[in-house]
């Protein structure tokens, strides 16, 4: 059974949570999501200040409802040029299979949230609904300012001690990621990284945090929403379900992917991006992830390398570099309208 007290004070109408997904998620989504009950979300670890401003007015001038806005939180990238000169090397015949040349130097491409003021700022002047967190936390300071203009909090999971850092800070509910999740793990630091579950993860934070559990990770249907609840969950986040909306802004390669047997195959990686993050088995996961005594730069530097070799694969009309994130259940997805898929999951879950 849904926790009224969370739907209440998160102001939704149903136990749902559509992930954030930066690249993926779009206004449109969200705001759709939104005004059909659950909590839409847009991703912005990848926008810089001006455009994640414009992304939140955007959602607002579709939806009155509350929506949820994503930042990263990870450690900023150690620079080493000789590192990244080396995984260029190891990438140089990829790209000349392309007819294309490596990037002459790497760039950490995404900003984080940690010491940010001019994003804080941002967010403390647009005043999103809700805001959550991945990859860790940003300063006591930053949650204290965020919470006094009354914005909710989540931040991401993936282990019990990672729950209690966010229990004590502050956060006002958690996403519990298991494993079987698309994307990128959540986890506060790479090299930590249990890789539990969804349900016993659920579980766990369930019977040790005070505080709201969302589980997130392989959920795709009114049945494994139930399940999530009957653990202890308050709510689920969702976020393969949605790749298939006609809102979001998957291309088509990406969206053939996901109704193809290839679908089938998930798998954690890190050489795509720096971190460890599910996505369709591709030659980044076979291919390139044959890299024995070859150091991967930090997060986001790899990940400038791997977008300018899809760039490049695409040209020729090959998207088997691209990252295409998925999580488990994503043979499960449904190409519907985001309000109809909710409508859709909320009659599953009355089955």
């Amino acid at each position: 059974m849904a926790d009224k007290h969370f739907l209440l004070k998160f102001g939704i109408e149903h136990p749902i949570v559509q992930a954030p997904m930066a690249g993926v998620s779009t206004p449109e989504l969200a705001a759709a999501v939104s005004n059909a009950g659950a909590l839409g979300s847009i991703g912005l670890g990848a926008s810089s200040v001006s455009g994640a401003r414009e992304m939140i007015k955007n959602t607002h001038k579709l939806t009155t409802q509350p929506f949820n806005v994503n930042l990263f939180c990870h450690q900023p990238a150690k620079i080493d040029k000789e590192a990244e000169a080396a995984w260029l090397r190891h990438l140089s015949p990829f790209f000349s299979e392309m007819q294309a040349q490596p990037p002459a130097e790497l760039s950490e491409i995404y900003q984080t949230l940690i010491d940010n003021e001019e994003m804080l700022d941002m967010l403390l002047e647009e005043k999103p609904p809700v805001v959550s967190f991945h990859f860790g936390l940003p300063s006591q300071g930053f949650i204290d300012a965020l919470k006094a203009q009354g914005i909710l909090l989540l931040s991401c999971a993936t282990t019990l001690e990672e729950a209690q850092q966010a229990e004590a800070a502050g956060i006002d509910a958690i996403v519990a990621q298991g494993m079987e999740a698309g994307g990128h793990r959540g986890a506060f630091s790479a090299d930590n990284d249990e890789q539990m579950g969804t349900l016993p993860l659920t579980r766990l934070l369930a019977s040790h945090v005070s505080l709201p559990i969302i589980a997130a990770g392989g959920i795709m249907d009114g049945a494994s929403i139930n399940a999530a609840l009957t653990l202890g969950a308050s709510a689920v986040q969702m976020g393969t379900a949605f790749i298939l909306c006609p809102e979001s802004s998957a291309n088509s390669a990406y969206r053939e992917e996901l109704k193809s047997p290839r679908a089938h195959h998930t798998q954690i990686t890190a050489v795509i991006s720096g971190r460890p993050a599910r996505g369709i088995i591709n030659r980044m996961h076979t291919d390139v992830a044959q890299c024995d005594g070859v150091t991967l730069p930090d997060y986001p530097i790899a990940y400038d390398a791997a977008k300018s070799l899809n760039a490049a694969a695409m040209t020729k009309g090959h998207s088997d570099f691209a990252a295409h994130w998925a999580g488990q259940g994503a043979p499960l997805a449904r190409e519907l309208l985001a309000e109809e898929l909710i409508r859709t999951l909320l009659a599953e879950m009355q089955r």
